[in-house]
C-alpha cells in the first residue's frame, strides 16, 4: 500500500470517527494507531473524494444516471422514471452515496481549512482549496436538489438534518458560487505536483475553476428564470461579467477507466441497451440540411440511403399511435436522407459492425448483430406476416404502453434501433460534468431574454454549435449554420430564420401492407401537443434543441432540467395503446392535450429518511406543501406548473 493510499485511509477513517463534524474540533479525533491525526488530515484528499465519488461508480450510475436521469431527460429510449415509476432502492443508494461519500467529505474539508486558518496554519493554497470544495459542495447540493426538490444544507454536522427547498438551496449556492470565484487566488499559486494530481479536473488551476464557478452559477441562475426573473438576471449578468465562459481546455471533465470503481465509465453497463430514444430522432432528423450520402461515404451504405422527403414504411396496424410523436407509426427501411452529422457520431447505424464505435454488447449473446425480426398478422397473431432486416436502418420507437401490439411485432430488440457509440460505452472516455457548449447556449438564453451578456445571441448560439460539432468530429457545420431545413418538430438551425413552418408538409412513404408508395400529410406537433406554446422555430426552442443534441450523453440531468423548467425541446408522449400503471392521467383520449403531469418531475425522497429522520422528512414534506407531495409527478420550485 503506497503513502498516498494510506493516508487516504487515514483521512476517511478519521472523517468517520467525526461523524463528518463541520463545526466540532478535529482534537477530538481518536488517538488509536488506525485513525488520522489532525495534521495528518488533509482537505485535498477530502477534496478529491468528493469528486471521484460523485463521477458514481457502476451500481450508483445505472442507477441515477443511466435509469433515471438518461431516462427522464429522453436521452435514450426506456420506461421507468419516464413512465412515472421509481425505485426507493435506486433513491436510497444514490442519495445516500452522494451525501456520505461526496458531501459529507466536502463540509469537512471547508471545517478542516477554516479551522486551519484560524489557527494560523493554513498552507499557502490552503485557500484555493477552501475554495474549490465550496465550488463542488455548490454542484453537488444543486444535483441532489434538481433530483428531489428539497436538500439538507445543514444535513453534514453529525445531527440529523431538517430540509429545504430549491428557492432557499438556490439562494445559498448562488452566494457561496460568487464568493468562492471571487476568492480564488488572481495570481497564480505553486502547489505541489501530489496535491494537483489530486484534482482529476483542473489540478487546481485557480483560473479554471473561477471559470467553471461562473459557469455553473449562469447555470443555476438561468434555472430561476420562470420563477424570479429578476434573481436569475442579476446572478447571471455578473457571473457572466466575472468570466463565466469556459473554453474546451477549461471543459469540467473527469477520465474515466475501466474495472468497477468510481472513476468506472457511468454509461458502461451491457445491459442497458441505450438505445436513440423518439425525441432525439425527432430533433435530428431532417436538421441542419446535411445529406446523408455526403456524410457516410463509404459504398456500403450507398443504397441504403433514402430521399429527404421519405418517411418510411406505414405500418399503422403494428405500430402505436396513441401518442404525440410526430413519426409514429413508420418504419424507416434504410437511412434517413438528411439528418444531423452528431446524430452518426452518437448513435451508430443498425448492424454497422465495420463501424469501429458499433457496440457489441452485451457481449454475452450475439443480440447486438441479430438483424432479422418478423411482424405477424395484424389479425392473427399466430401468422407470419414479414419478415423486416434492420441491418443500416434508423429508427426509434415511441416507449410506453404498446398493449396487444406486441404480441404481432418483434423489433423491439436490442438490434434493431441505432445504440450509443462504443466510446461513450467503454470507460475511455473523460465523463463531461459541464462543458463549453452549454456556457454558450447558456449566454444565448440570456441575450434573448435581454440580459445583459459578452456576446449577442446570435453569436453565441453559432459557438455552442461549433463547440458541439469539434468535439463529435462532426463536419459540415457551416453549412449546418444557415440551414433552413425543419427537423421532425419543426425547428431549423439558421438563428436568422424563424418563420414558423406550415402545419402540415406532403411527404412519400410506402404503405407496408401494399407495398406501394403514396403521399402522406405529415403534421407538425400542434399547440396542443407541446407544454411550450410560443412556437416550434423561435430562438428559444432553436437554443434548447441544441443544447440537448449537444448535451447528449454526458448530461441528460441538464436535459431533463431544461424541459421541466420551459417544456423544451418537445418531448413525445409515451404510447397509451393501454393504460399505464404509474401514470394513469395520461390516457388513450388525453394524450393529444398535453400537461405537465405527463412527464416525471421529481424522485420521491428515500424511505430511509422518513424512518430514519422524521422531523427533518416533515420539514421536506412542509416545503413540497404536504403529505401527498412527495411524488414523481410534483413540479419542483423553479419548474413549469402547468
Amino acid at each position: 500500500m503506497n503513502n498516498k493510499t494510506k493516508i487516504l485511509l487515514c483521512c476517511l477513517t478519521a472523517v468517520a470517527s467525526l461523524g463528518m463534524s463541520a463545526c466540532r474540533d478535529f482534537d477530538e479525533v481518536n488517538t488509536n494507531p488506525t485513525a488520522a491525526s489532525q495534521e495528518q488530515v488533509l482537505p485535498e484528499y477530502l477534496i478529491n473524494r468528493a469528486i471521484i465519488a460523485a463521477q458514481q461508480n457502476p451500481h450508483i450510475a445505472e442507477r441515477a444516471f443511466v435509469l433515471y436521469w438518461k431516462t427522464a431527460g429522453h436521452q435514450h429510449r426506456s420506461g421507468g422514471l419516464s413512465l412515472g415509476g421509481f425505485s426507493d432502492g435506486w433513491s436510497s443508494d444514490y442519495y445516500g452515496r452522494m451525501s456520505t461519500e461526496s458531501l459529507k467529505p466536502l463540509y469537512a474539508a471547508i471545517s478542516l481549512i477554516e479551522q486551519r486558518v484560524k489557527a494560523g496554519s493554513a498552507r499557502p493554497y490552503d485557500n484555493d482549496l477552501l475554495q474549490v470544495a465550496r465550488i463542488w459542495r455548490a454542484y453537488m447540493l444543486s444535483e441532489l436538489c434538481d433530483n428531489f426538490g428539497v436538500v439538507a444544507i445543514n444535513g453534514y454536522d453529525g445531527a440529523n438534518p431538517t430540509y429545504v427547498g430549491a428557492k432557499e438551496a438556490y439562494t445559498f449556492m448562488l452566494k457561496e458560487l460568487k464568493e468562492a470565484a471571487a476568492s480564488l487566488s488572481k495570481e497564480k499559486v505553486s502547489l505541489p505536483n501530489e496535491v494537483k494530481d489530486l484534482d482529476r479536473a483542473y489540478g487546481y488551476d485557480a483560473a479554471k475553476w473561477r471559470a467553471y464557478a461562473n459557469s455553473l452559477r449562469m447555470r443555476l441562475a438561468m434555472r430561476l428564470s420562470e420563477v424570479d426573473e429578476a434573481t436569475a438576471k442579476a446572478n447571471f449578468e455578473e457571473a457572466a461579467a466575472a468570466g463565466g465562459i469556459l473554453t474546451a481546455d477549461a471543459r469540467f471533465a473527469v477520465q474515466e477507466k475501466d474495472g468497477w470503481d468510481d472513476l468506472t465509465g457511468v454509461m458502461s453497463r451491457q445491459w442497458n441497451h441505450q438505445w436513440i430514444s423518439s425525441t432525439y430522432n425527432n430533433l435530428v432528423l431532417g436538421l441542419g440540411g446535411v445529406e446523408s450520402k455526403k456524410q457516410l461515404t463509404d459504398a456500403r451504405y450507398a443504397e441504403h440511403i433514402k430521399d429527404a422527403d421519405y418517411l418510411g414504411v406505414r405500418y399503422d396496424k403494428h405500430f402505436p399511435l396513441k401518442t404525440t410523436d410526430p413519426s409514429a407509426g413508420f418504419y424507416m427501411d434504410g437511412l434517413p436522407g438528411t439528418i444531423d452529422p452528431r446524430a452518426y457520431k452518437t448513435f451508430i447505424i443498425t448492424g454497422d459492425t465495420e463501424n469501429p464505435e458499433f457496440s457489441f454488447y452485451p457481449t454475452w449473446n450475439k443480440s447486438a448483430t441479430t438483424t432479422e425480426y418478423k411482424l405477424k398478422q395484424a389479425d392473427d397473431k399466430d401468422k407470419d406476416f414479414k419478415t423486416i432486416e434492420t441491418r443500416y436502418t434508423w429508427n426509434a420507437w415511441v416507449n410506453g404502453a404498446w398493449g396487444d401490439l406486441y404480441a404481432i411485432n418483434d423489433l423491439l430488440q436490442v438490434g434493431t434501433m441505432p445504440r450509443l457509440a462504443n466510446k461513450y460505452r467503454n470507460s475511455t472516455s473523460k465523463r463531461i460534468f459541464f462543458a463549453e457548449w452549454e456556457t454558450y447556449f447558456l449566454i444565448a438564453e440570456a441575450a434573448v431574454r435581454g440580459w445583459t451578456v459578452p456576446m449577442s445571441g446570435k453569436e453565441a448560439y453559432e459557438k455552442g454549435i461549433r463547440a458541439s460539432f469539434a468535439y463529435q468530429g462532426a463536419g459540415f457545420v457551416d453549412d449546418y449554420l444557415t440551414s433552413k431545413s425543419y427537423n421532425r418538430v419543426g425547428t431549423s438551425v439558421a438563428w436568422d430564420h424563424t418563420e414558423e413552418p406550415a402545419a402540415t408538409v406532403t411527404m412519400k412513404c410506402k404503405n407496408g401492407y401494399t407495398d406501394k408508395m403514396e403521399d402522406y400529410t405529415y403534421h407538425y406537433p400542434d399547440k396542443n401537443s407541446r407544454l411550450y406554446k410560443k412556437a416550434m422555430n423561435d430562438h428559444l426552442t432553436k437554443i434548447i434543441t441544441q443544447k440537448f443534441i449537444a448535451n447528449t450523453p454526458w448530461l441528460p440531468l441538464e436535459t431533463w432540467n431544461d424541459h421541466r423548467r420551459l417544456g423544451l425541446p418537445f418531448f413525445e408522449t409515451p404510447a397509451v395503446e393501454k393504460s399505464l400503471d404509474n401514470m394513469p392521467q395520461l390516457t388513450a383520449s388525453s394524450y393529444p392535450t398535453v400537461a405537465i403531469d405527463y412527464y416525471p418531475q421529481r424522485l420521491p425522497l428515500p424511505s430511509s429518511i422518513e424512518s430514519g429522520n422524521k422531523p427533518g422528512y416533515e420539514s421536506a414534506l412542509k416545503v413540497l406543501g404536504g403529505a401527498d407531495k412527495d411524488k414523481v409527478f410534483t413540479p419542483l420550485y423553479w419548474a413549469k406548473k402547468k
